[in-house]
């Protein structure tokens, strides 16, 4: 079995999505649940950019559309909600 990357990371952040689970319950509409995310992080210290696109490049060409990511935490971590 491979080995978890960013496993302590990840721990926090899943602990703090079922934080706001609990306190919304489900329902809501997703920029809902990215804005008490985003007060989560916050309150937590952690580092974060919110709605980043990516250049995607295919066999050199770069294509037009982007990868969009919800999150990206602590540089490194990719979230999608």
């Amino acid at each position: 079995m491979s080995e978890l990357v960013y496993k302590e990371e990840v721990f926090q952040l899943v602990g703090l999505c079922m934080e706001i689970h609990r306190e919304l319950g489900k329902g809501h509409d997703e920029i809902i649940y990215k804005d008490a995310f985003v007060v989560e992080l916050s309150r937590a210290a952690i580092p974060f950019l919110r709605e980043k696109n990516y250049e995607i490049t295919y066999k050199g060409v770069i294509l037009p559309h982007y990868y969009y990511a919800d999150f990206v935490v602590w540089d490194k971590i990719l979230v999608v909600l």
